[in-house]
């Protein structure tokens, strides 16, 4: 058995744990956990790609395995966590608004699959991807909790804005928008000054807002590069 070929296999296996955990705690209306092993499975998932491509072992099995466990993560979780924000933490009153949270889920499932098949987004995504996604919307049970008692938490308990966001964010998804790429493969400004200056916002951002910047920073990414993308077309 080649090891070095299971090392990318070994960290995406740890992603879909981190997820399994997630879906627990999210499960026991945990949701500070839920969110940190969220983002402790985006963080392995970052790096089953990284060692899939130094120890040149990428193949279309790691491409499956990877989808399959960002759709526990990144998919069924934010999916069930909408559910709960509709259901009020509430699972002794049956209706059938709090099922439409899993609109995210299926947004992600096609998501995951297109992203399979598309061979344009190699260095850069057409759609939001389905991490940020996850981030985004397991954050809002954290900034309710720590912004209570005041308009933040009074629009993120009414139903009509989170089912604007569970279109929302499914649409942006899968829609055909450009995002530029995060990946600085090195150290120039003049080549890479729209990433750094985001990334210098973002931590400004996480420092001063904490909880309440992480949707802000992804509202930020996604505005940014459709403003690049219209400054772009216009210098073409």
């Amino acid at each position: 058995m080649n090891i070095k070929a299971q090392i990318p296999n070994l960290f995406t296996m740890l992603n879909l744990f981190c997820g399994c955990v997630a879906l627990v705690m999210a499960i026991d209306l945990k949701f500070d956990m839920a969110f940190y092993f969220i983002c402790l499975g985006i963080f392995f998932d970052f790096f089953d790609g990284f060692f899939a491509r130094k120890f040149g072992v990428a193949g279309p099995l790691g491409v499956q395995l990877d989808s399959l466990a960002d759709m526990v993560t990144s998919g069924v979780v934010p999916g069930f966590v909408m559910w709960c924000l509709f259901s009020n933490k509430n699972y002794s009153t049956f209706n059938y608004l709090p099922y439409v949270g899993f609109i995210i889920t299926l947004g992600a499932c096609y998501r995951l699959a297109k992203f399979n098949i598309d061979e344009r987004q190699s260095d850069s995504f057409i759609g939001l991807p389905t991490p940020a996604n996850a981030l985004f919307i397991t954050s809002l049970p954290l900034i309710i909790v720590n912004f209570s008692n005041t308009i933040v938490v009074e629009y993120l308990s009414n139903n009509w804005v989170l089912l604007t966001i569970t279109f929302l964010s499914t649409y942006i998804m899968n829609a055909e928008i450009p995002l530029f790429s995060l990946k600085i493969k090195d150290f120039s400004f003049a080549k890479y000054k729209l990433q750094i200056f985001f990334l210098a916002i973002s931590v400004l951002m996480l420092i001063f807002l904490q909880i309440l910047a992480v949707p802000l920073i992804i509202i930020i990414y996604v505005l940014l590069s459709v403003f690049n993308n219209m400054v772009n077309k216009k210098a073409s």
